[in-house]
């Protein structure tokens, strides 16, 4: 009786769906898992609904963007792609011989020295394709009449390709440009320049330290395959460069093939970097918070003031857009206290959850969902007359359309924070993270705790 029951059985569970989750259903994207040269993506951390919580309407956002997609940043392709192309070019190997890499025997380095750090075409359209799901998404907000950018010519372009999205005719919205000067202090977009206590290597020994743990089976596997080329952990990592740099040059990459790299070496590309930024502007700098907190507080101001009583008209703007470079929004993040390890622990030590000679697959800080080309930090100002809450106005933090929970002000619609509580809130991060003059110590007699770029 029961060998005639079990069959019809499975055919019940496969018909439901219930069998559905076999071995052959695992997939993996390596594009999802690239950290800084991540093509844009919505990653849906936490899986909240970012439309408006019901009875709510957003009346004003500010966005924080990173430029669009570029050919290659001058350090990637000076400390790994270069030597790895150029042992490309000098050693001699029959690549056709050897299945897993045998398109190199005619690849070609899509990156030129006269494109370095400049917009792809697909970057220029992303960014484009960004200004109008901004448009749509606020339908009911003004175009914005100002859109602020550092100088860099990178996010200038991702500026004015923004613009061309979200505006009918982009010739009204003005372009201003904010100095990325060393001595302009908190009021930049840049402000890490500013600040000696910051330093652009920070993270690299401890980086350095996993790249060497995760690279060996790789080093090993191909080093058995081209004994000639000498693969090196440098070489690794430059391979997984490349799949990101080589996508928004030419829309796809050999070297993001899972044959080339298994998943367990692209998580361990992920994490090398997740140490990294972990060190140099998350959690595990003194200094982050400081940096990142005067864009927060600048934006929460603009966003809080009363339209009728801006001190100019052209400041009395429903949307803040401002672009800058991959340094600031980590420090942004840890300034609003998000994707912080330790913030319900009770436990004080950020750093114990980044080991460097093994993976945290739990760890909340992951590069790649906070630090791809066009990552944006959003704060929307909602008024709300939500069932069970009071009626007023609330504020909101998304990070690459995913809503976040600022930790201990989020009892409002949809997780969001009530406008009497933000405040407070605000008061407290400014005492946790500190003053910038007084964190980055600098040596210059101009400098100044506040973003003002957005007050004329």
């Amino acid at each position: 009786m029961y060998s005639k029951a079990l069959p019809l059985l499975s055919v019940a569970l496969c018909a439901t769906g219930a069998l559905s989750h076999t071995p052959n259903s695992y997939s993996f994207d390596p594009l999802k898992h690239l950290a800084g040269v991540a093509p844009p993506f919505d990653p849906q951390d936490p899986d909240l609904d970012p439309t408006p919580p019901q009875g709510c309407n957003v009346t004003r956002a500010a966005y924080l963007v990173r430029h669009a997609a570029i050919y290659a940043n001058d350090f990637d392709y000076e400390s790994y792609i270069e030597g790895f192309v150029g042992k490309l070019s000098n050693t001699t190997v029959n690549w056709t011989t050897v299945p897993v890499l045998s398109f190199l025997a005619t690849w070609q380095n899509p990156i030129t020295d006269a494109e370095m750090e400049m917009l792809t075409r697909a970057g220029k359209l992303e960014a484009t394709k960004l200004g109008v799901d901004v448009a749509q998404r606020y339908q009911s907000l003004r175009t914005p009449e100002k859109i602020w950018t550092s100088t860099a010519e990178r996010t200038v372009k991702s500026a004015k390709s923004f613009s061309a999205g979200i505006a009918d005719d982009d010739s009204d919205i003005q372009i201003v440009e904010v100095s990325e000067g060393e001595e302009e202090g908190a009021n930049s977009l840049t402000p890490y320049e500013g600040c000696p206590a910051y330093s652009s290597s920070a993270g690299s020994k401890q980086a350095t330290s996993f790249l060497d743990i995760y690279t060996k089976p790789a080093i090993a596997r191909f080093n058995t395959a081209a004994p000639a080329f000498n693969f090196t952990a440098n070489d690794i990592y430059a391979i997984s460069l490349l799949c990101g740099y080589e996508t928004v040059i030419r829309g796809s990459s050999p070297f993001c093939s899972l044959d080339v790299l298994s998943p367990n070496e692209w998580l361990g590309f992920e994490y090398t970097n997740d140490i990294m930024y972990h060190y140099n502007t998350g959690f595990g700098s003194p200094v982050s918070g400081a940096i990142g907190f005067p864009w927060v507080n600048a934006t929460f101001n603009s966003l809080m003031a009363s339209q009728n009583n801006m001190s100019n008209a052209t400041t009395d703007q429903d949307l803040y857009i401002s672009f800058t470079h991959r340094e600031l929004p980590p420090t942004v993040l840890v300034a609003l206290d998000l994707f912080n390890n330790t913030a319900f622990s009770g436990a004080n030590n950020i750093n114990g959850t980044m080991p460097t000679d093994t993976i945290n697959h739990r760890r909340a800080w992951k590069s790649s969902n906070i630090l791809s080309f066009l990552t944006n930090i959003a704060i929307e100002k909602m008024s709300c007359d939500s069932f069970g809450f009071d009626a007023g106005t609330y504020y909101r933090v998304l990070v690459n359309d995913a809503p976040q929970s600022l930790n201990g002000c989020s009892n409002g619609p949809g997780e969001s924070c009530k406008d009497s509580d933000m405040t407070t809130w605000l008061n407290t991060r400014a005492q946790v993270v500190g003053e910038y003059d007084a964190t980055c110590m600098p040596d210059y007699s101009n400098s100044t705790n506040v973003l003002g770029i957005y007050e004329y």
